[in-house]
């Protein structure tokens, strides 16, 4: 990005400059430097959980293997059925989005919005992208792995990826076993969800819109707005049961996902919005949508993986 910034400059010196030039080398520049300094992969990792990163655009926190009970305990409070708790490990540490992607994300990347604007998700680069569906948020990963290898700052054998729901949990909860990363509780002062807070916590705004991305507080791993104002899209099939064991992924497994009552096949959401009461904002609560939908309350959050 900062080669792009500089041929940009460029730019504004040289008024005789097509856009188009530039563009051309801002990227060449770019794949030069990733052909002089590559990044490697054992320098890649994270120390400890939170650690951040910056690849591009994208600002991303660590989180380190490690192994969790997926789901909720029977006792939890507003439960819903498909949380029976299992045990998952992971293998393999991860980044993942410490903000929800945003709509200024999008635009540098992509271009165009994937959807409309609503009263409820207005404009604002520091708005979460939403009214997006699963093919298109799978094809903003797919840009970003591409501009990454080619300024050097991925890996060749790391790529940006929509997270599992084991991963997704996973970070959420941020090494807690409480129904949130905050607690057993979880107020409107502390996620944007609209109406009843969760299990008798403090009341506070009720917005009824989006909020701009990281007003709220951060898990202990640094991951904001992990419960509550934007969906989460996850790249799973949605089934019945939590998958467990190690490393597990669904994303792959659509004969053997449950039917919906249409009977069509759904992916999985996580994480509530500001359409709902605070439940669906637990760390387990787990929501399916058909991916060829869209909706203005369901965006995503990338991850960067080494498959």
């Amino acid at each position: 990005m900062n080669d792009l910034k500089f041929a940009f400059r460029q730019l504004l010196k040289n008024p005789g400059f097509t856009a188009v030039a530039v563009l051309t080398l801002g990227i060449g520049l770019c794949k030069l430097r990733g052909a002089l300094s590559p990044v490697s992969t054992n320098s890649f990792v994270g120390a400890k959980a939170g650690d951040e990163i910056k690849i591009g655009i994208v600002r991303l926190c660590w989180c380190p293997p490690g192994r969790f009970l997926m789901g909720s305990p029977r006792n939890e409070p507003e439960r819903r059925p498909g949380e029976d708790q299992i045990a998952v490990t992971l293998t393999k540490g991860f980044w993942i989005g410490k903000f929800e992607a945003t709509q200024g994300e999008w635009k540098q990347v992509m271009g165009k919005l994937p959807g409309r604007l609503t009263a409820e998700l207005p404009e604002g680069d520091d708005f979460p992208v939403g009214n997006v569906n699963f093919a298109e948020a799978e094809a903003f990963c797919r840009k970003l792995t591409e501009l990454g290898h080619q300024c050097g700052e991925l890996p060749k054998d790391w790529e940006f990826r929509l997270p599992t729901e084991a991963q997704w949990e996973y970070a959420c909860r941020a090494g807690t076993t409480s129904a949130t990363s905050f607690g057993d509780k979880l107020s409107s002062k502390q996620a944007n969800f609209k109406g009843k807070p969760y299990n008798g916590a403090e009341p506070g705004p009720s917005l009824g819109h989006a909020a701009k991305v990281g007003n709220y507080p951060a898990n202990a791993w640094g991951l904001h707005d992990m419960h509550g104002n934007i969906f989460e899209w996850c790249r799973d099939w949605y089934h019945s049961n939590l998958p467990g064991g190690v490393d597990p992924d669904l994303y792959a497994a659509q004969t053997a996902a449950t039917l919906n009552r249409t009977g069509d096949h759904s992916r999985v959401r996580r994480g509530g919005a500001w359409t709902d009461d605070g439940w669906p904002c637990r760390s387990a609560c787990r929501l399916r949508f058909e991916p060829q939908r869209r909706y203005d309350h369901i965006g995503f959050r990338v991850v960067i993986v080494r498959p």
